[in-house]
């Protein structure tokens, strides 16, 4: 976030659908700020730039809007997303997490890079059924309906009562 003409500026490793993620999770930041607990007047004179790496892994399908929308409600909230939960799934722009393919891949992409906890769409729950057990049986999953669903177990502090402090951000998606 820098000074500047508002908006949203994107770079790197970014297909359409990334860059579409992008602005779908800015905008739904931007309308729900209140209630997301940001002050509104924080967007004034303030453009936001993503940057994905050179090296990325390209994507085909959507599946980082909820990652970038906590991004964002960390960076505005300066609330850290705790280092051992990972997620994935879409946001809409009232804030609904859809569907995801490649579950079990990012299960198991999650599992080898050390995490915990993985925050997945309510409506990929049957598909954990494909990750096998002794994975299952050591991760904590978390379904999510709305964006909600996701900050409160991605967000130390606050949003995430009684969880430790880690402060990295982890991406399933």
């Amino acid at each position: 976030m820098s000074d500047g003409p508002e908006g949203l500026t994107l770079t790197g490793q970014l297909g359409d659908v990334m860059k579409e993620s992008a602005e779908i999770a800015l905008s739904y930041v931007r309308s729900h700020a209140e209630e997301l607990g940001i002050d509104p007047k924080i967007f004034s004179g303030k453009r936001f730039h993503v940057h994905v790496p050179a090296g990325a892994v390209p994507k085909d399908g959507p599946s980082a809007g909820v990652t970038m929308t906590t991004a964002l409600v960390s960076l505005l909230r300066d609330v850290p997303v705790r280092s051992i939960v990972g997620m994935t799934g879409e946001v809409t722009l009232q804030g609904r997490v859809l569907p995801i393919g490649g579950v079990k891949q990012k299960v198991l992409a999650a599992h080898r890079a050390g995490l915990k906890e993985v925050v997945l769409p309510v409506r990929n729950g049957p598909d954990l059924e494909d990750v096998p057990e002794e994975v299952r049986d050591v991760m904590t999953f978390h379904l999510a309906t709305t964006i909600a669903d996701v900050l409160a177990p991605a967000l130390s502090g606050g949003d995430a009562a009684g969880v430790d402090d880690e402060t990295n951000l982890a991406a399933v998606a």
